[in-house]
């Protein structure tokens, strides 16, 4: 790795700026001389290339598909021909992600918050409890939270809504049209990976009118918003509802969330 290389990625780590170091860890001998093994990219999310791998072209198909990796948080191996042409085998390179862990921001300091908030942190979440209640939204109740915040879901999402992205999750865990209207408008204005509401069919259905009405098309609405909250696991406690809200996060994260859910042992084809 050249030092110029090394010293970006190091900076970029250690300052928590997502980056990407892409590496050639094979060359068929069909390939040419153009590529060398071990050749590296050095990739940021508008995707800003450091390095080459040899070759304009290959660079660039490289690189974009690289930053999209990176936008995702994912590594892994990719294959190429020597110009970056689809469905070829010539080059493979390995994508590494760094990124910074992901953010979930739970509106509503209620019962099956702090439950979510501990599941949460165990999968490497950075996690917001943000309710407008003071009396509620306190550090004594939620004391694994990273952050709590007393202030209107509107007015934090306005804060840090630009930070948000397709890793990241909010999840609605009010009952009130002052809050969770308001919340699930602004998550929507962003860039968030997963939106859900917890409520009841009846809670979903009122509150789905709301949303129309405060002029949410629908299209959205059934694009992004998950609700009722969560997968079907016939969760009841707390610690139950949480697991099957952050198993919700994960299956839209991967693109499973709208398929069937099928235990492992009754499914085909990989399982990552």
């Amino acid at each position: 790795m050249s030092g110029e290389i090394y010293q970006e990625l190091r900076g970029s780590i250690l300052s928590g700026s997502p980056v990407g170091l892409v590496s050639v860890t094979g060359v068929a001998d069909t390939a040419g001389a153009s590529t060398a093994l071990a050749a590296k990219l050095l990739i940021r999310p508008q995707a800003v290339v450091l390095g080459t791998l040899g070759d304009p072209e290959l660079d660039r198909v490289v690189a974009r598909d690289a930053a999209a990796m990176l936008e995702r948080g994912v590594s892994g191996t990719r294959h190429y021909g020597p110009h970056g042409e689809a469905r070829r085998e010539e080059i493979e390179v390995f994508v590494e992600s760094f990124v910074s862990p992901p953010k979930l921001i739970v509106f509503g300091a209620v019962d099956f918050t702090r439950a979510l908030v501990e599941v949460a942190r165990v999968l490497g979440f950075v996690v917001t409890v943000c309710d407008a209640r003071a009396v509620f939204a306190t550090r004594a109740r939620f004391p694994t939270a990273d952050e709590v915040v007393v202030d209107w879901p509107d007015r934090f999402l306005e804060r840090v809504g630009a930070s948000l992205g397709p890793r990241d999750a909010v999840c609605v865990l009010t009952h009130d049209t002052k809050f969770d209207v308001p919340a699930i408008v602004g998550a929507l204005s962003t860039s968030v990976g997963y939106i859900g509401a917890m409520g009841s069919r009846r809670t979903h259905e009122q509150r789905w009118a709301r949303l129309l009405e405060a002029g949410v098309p629908e299209g959205e609405l059934r694009a992004r918003l998950m609700s009722p909250i969560g997968l079907d696991v016939g969760a009841r406690t707390p610690e139950e509802t949480a697991v099957s809200i952050v198993a919700e996060i994960i299956a839209v994260r991967s693109g499973r969330a709208r398929r069937a859910m099928t235990p492992l042992r009754d499914a085909k084809g990989p399982i990552h």
